[in-house]
């Protein structure tokens, strides 16, 4: 190893510096603002916890995306986060235990073995919203009302919003009657969408069956009109079937008259990172960008695991790609430059200034430095027995 490579970063990890940290972290700020303003609570959860409550409910895809260490104090398995909407569920549940609807909020690092495509990292700073307590489609309704409201903070120019339910596939497929292991890949290519081999798992179905009518809604999606094929493919089916469309119809048509910049769209087999959810869910995507931006969805299973039975639904978000997508008005922060005098005077104009705004002290090293270079738009200059502010020439 030379001296050189001593300082290079893994693949996929970096250094975020000026000026894009401070737009991130002034973007994270405004998101989590937005969201109080909302009734949701900050929390904030450790950064590392034992595997059984990270991976709880979760599903083999979080499990995948976590590194893993031992504890040295217990000899436990401890892990990374990845993701935290298993540690949200887990203060509801347990630390903080309170009857009725709970909102919570965060924002924060996670770390993932593998970046999720070519245009990511492996440490997103993810943000979110958790609402626990309520089964009520209005429930669901305000969780992905905030996230497009998240959205529209970040200033993206365009968005589509994909809806989709778990109860249309998980009726169909547990009528289908298939065996575990036909299920694992029916579910894995349904969330990759590969077609063929959709037809060469579900190509024996008899016409009208369960296994049928997946293999045809594997090719429907788009707007309003993937919403009456689907209807189509599905009529004369369950109760649990029916229930499901006239929702996906309701909340999108709700949704509309709020957010009439956003383009609505139904995906029936959008099961990608949805693995441990059990209702409706939802993904938001922006032009340029391959994975979601935005996603969630109801996730009523997590509660039980965790030992408290509790409806719940909510999003995530990645702050430092939505960063790069939108355009988040960030006003440039200028500072007052302060000369290396040692004067009273001087001691207390700094201090009166930086109530309000930005001063840099000059160290004595800083007597050749253009202050302009230091992003200083003025300068303290000393007129009789005081410092006054002026503009930079």
């Amino acid at each position: 190893m030379t001296v050189s490579d001593r300082w290079l970063l893994p693949d996929g990890v970096e250094d975020i510096l000026p000026p894009l940290a401070g737009q991130i972290e002034s973007l994270r700020r405004d998101v989590m603002d937005t969201c109080q303003r909302w009734g949701y609570q900050l929390v904030i959860p450790p950064l590392i916890e034992y595997l059984e409550s990270l991976f709880t409910g979760t599903g083999h895809d979080l499990e995948l995306q976590t590194f893993k260490l031992t504890d040295q104090l217990t000899g436990r398995m401890m892990g990374v986060r990845a993701d935290m909407t298993p540690q949200a569920a887990r203060i509801d549940a347990h630390t903080l235990g309170q009857e009725g609807i709970t909102r919570l909020c965060y924002a924060g690092h996670v770390l993932h073995t593998r970046p999720k495509h070519m245009l990511t990292g492996r440490t997103p700073i993810q943000a979110g919203c958790e609402l626990f307590g309520s089964a009520s489609e209005a429930a669901d309704l305000e969780i992905i009302s905030l996230m497009l409201a998240s959205l529209r903070v970040a200033g993206l120019p365009k968005v589509h919003l994909d809806l989709a339910h778990v109860a249309i596939y998980e009726s169909l497929i547990g009528e289908a009657g298939f065996d575990r292991d036909t299920n694992a890949k029916i579910f894995d290519a349904m969330g990759r969408k590969s077609v063929p081999e959709l037809d060469e798992l579900l190509g024996d179905c008899p016409a009208g069956s369960a296994g049928a009518r997946l293999r045809e809604l594997a090719r429907v999606s788009g707007g309003p009109e993937a919403l009456n094929e689907a209807r189509g493919i599905l009529s004369g089916g369950s109760d649990h079937l029916s229930a499901a469309l006239e929702q996906l119809d309701r909340v999108a048509e709700m949704l509309e008259k709020d957010f009439p910049e956003v383009s609505f769209g139904f995906d029936f087999c959008e099961l990608r990172g949805y693995n441990y959810h059990t209702g409706l869910v939802f993904a938001a995507y922006a032009p340029g960008h391959g994975d979601a931006v935005a996603k969630g969805g109801r996730y009523d299973a997590i509660g039980s695991d965790f030992g408290r039975a509790r409806p719940a639904t909510g999003f995530s978000l990645d702050i430092r790609a939505l960063v790069t997508l939108g355009d988040h008005s960030v006003s440039p922060s200028k500072a007052v430059w302060a000369p290396a005098v040692n004067d009273e005077a001087l001691e207390k104009a700094i201090s009166e200034l930086r109530v309000t705004d930005t001063v840099v002290r000059a160290l004595p090293e800083d007597n050749e430095v253009d202050p302009s270079n230091r992003g200083c738009d003025r300068k303290l200059v000393q007129q009789g027995d005081h410092w006054v502010v002026q503009k930079l020439s």
